[in-house]
């Protein structure tokens, strides 16, 4: 069953022309990169300096993946696109809340 599953998968990325390792390895690579640039958002609030590099960096590694889906594949069906739309819009709300929450209770005495 496993192996069909692994056959399943890898289809997939034959079809659309994605090659679903690399999608993972970019998603899975840039966790430590998008962590490391929030850190560095929050230290640069704290700091009161500008923290636009930081947002942007952190930005690009939370959608490289979707972004290399973007440039390789094709015939990428219309509601995977909607999906992903609403995951990412989802996941930026959530980290800007998140990053606020940290930058105020650090402000706090």
């Amino acid at each position: 069953m496993l192996a069909e599953i692994n056959l399943w998968f890898l289809s997939l990325g034959e079809h659309y022309g994605v090659n679903p390792f690399v999608f993972g390895a970019i998603y899975v690579g840039a966790i430590p990169f998008f962590l490391a640039s929030i850190a560095w958002v929050v230290k640069r609030a704290r700091a009161g300096r500008s923290t636009v590099l930081p947002t942007m960096l952190a930005g690009f590694f939370f959608v490289s993946a979707y972004l290399y889906l973007a440039v390789v594949g094709r015939n990428i069906p219309l509601w995977v696109w909607i999906f992903l739309a609403v995951l990412i819009v989802y996941g930026a709300w959530s980290t800007i809340r998140d990053t606020r929450r940290k930058i105020a209770a650090v402000r706090e005495p």
